[in-house]
């Protein structure tokens, strides 16, 4: 009786801990919202069950190329997007990214991810912080694919506290280290677009031609690994 005792007062203590921690957690990883919030899904109207699949997972930037990124790889791949303005160092993110990939149900071969255009409220040091979970929560939903992190683009007009360009480099600093060291590789859309500083559509956003040329660089480098995972595989 005495051992049943101690048992049940140890499981206590345990679940008490456990109890803390979530509690811990909750209120460090806290939501810091925008004036707007958004989510933006698409997926082919016809998918190629014999086609490998590609996710784009990013923000309104990744949006505007996506479209470039499927006509660039039709016949070759189904290209997806899941774009969002929620920002690394959000909670609420890699629940967005589980309950996207439990919606398709689908294996992805190739995801190509951005982050680092939202999020203001959060410091350089939590995306530092945070960033190394959002590539794990990637991981997570698409553990055989290949990686391909795109760095966040230049902005024509500066905010505070919204984006500068320096806390666009800083960011993009920061998560190239984490990558590179990962073995994940590079798009840098950062470097693309410091060439074509005429083809803003406002102050963050690209025009249509813009989006043309980021597409096709991205599309680029997801038919390379495309290519080399079919050669691996064969």
């Amino acid at each position: 009786m005495k051992l049943f005792y101690r048992r049940l007062v140890g499981m206590l203590v345990a679940a008490t801990l456990v109890l803390w921690q979530c509690m811990a957690f909750a209120q460090e990883a806290t939501s810091r919202t925008e004036e707007i919030e958004w989510t933006w899904e698409v997926r082919p109207a016809h998918a190629d069950a014999k086609l490998p699949n590609v996710l784009l997972l990013g923000d309104s930037i990744t949006r505007a190329y996506f479209p470039e990124v499927g006509r660039q790889l039709a016949g070759v791949a189904n290209v997806y997007l899941m774009a969002s303005s929620t920002s690394v160092g959000d909670p609420r993110l890699g629940r967005q990214i589980k309950e996207f990939s439990t919606a398709e149900g689908i294996t992805f071969s190739v995801v190509h991810f951005n982050n680092g255009m939202h999020g203001w409220a959060y410091s350089e040091q939590e995306y530092r912080e945070a960033f190394a979970a959002f590539v794990g929560e990637i991981r997570g939903i698409a553990p055989k694919a290949a990686l391909i992190w795109a760095t966040t683009t230049p902005v024509k007009k500066e905010t505070e506290p919204g984006p500068t360009n320096a806390r666009v480099e800083a960011r993009n600093a920061i998560a190239e280290s984490l990558v590179k060291t990962d073995g994940i590789l590079v798009d840098d859309q950062h470097g693309l677009m410091m060439k074509h500083a005429d083809l803003y559509q406002d102050s963050v956003h690209f025009n249509e031609l813009g989006a043309a040329i980021q597409g096709k660089q991205a599309a680029e480098l997801i038919r390379g690994l495309l290519a080399k995972g079919q050669r691996q595989g064969s």
